[in-house]
């Protein structure tokens, strides 16, 4: 399992397109450009537990996302059937067992 911060960085990315402009610039600034709670208050003129709340919320719609689109589960089974592909070409893997990892590729979409 990924840490938080990797694993909310990648659901960020995978699903900021469907958040508000608010959610995206706390999570961006909280995520991505390692502020502090008290940092995006201040330059939002928020209370920090304004911006707690809303950070967790997002947290909870992105995990929320993930299990209903699995784009996370996805990428990440891609990266493993193709990590196996690249070992098995410089294994000098059969051509059959190249095609199974092609076909598995495939059925993931």
């Amino acid at each position: 399992m990924l840490d938080k911060t990797l694993r909310m960085n990648y659901l960020f990315d995978f699903y900021q397109s469907l958040l508000t402009p608010k959610q995206r610039k706390y999570m961006s600034l909280y995520y991505l450009d390692d502020f502090s709670l008290g940092e995006i208050a201040e330059e939002f003129e928020v209370s920090r537990q304004a911006v707690y709340d809303n950070i967790k919320r997002t947290e909870a719609m992105l995990e929320e996302y993930e299990v209903k689109l699995s784009l996370l589960v996805k990428f990440e089974q891609r990266q493993e059937i193709l990590n196996n592909l690249r070992a098995g070409i410089q294994s000098d893997a059969t051509p059959e067992e190249i095609i199974d990892h092609i076909q598995s590729l495939e059925k993931l979409d």
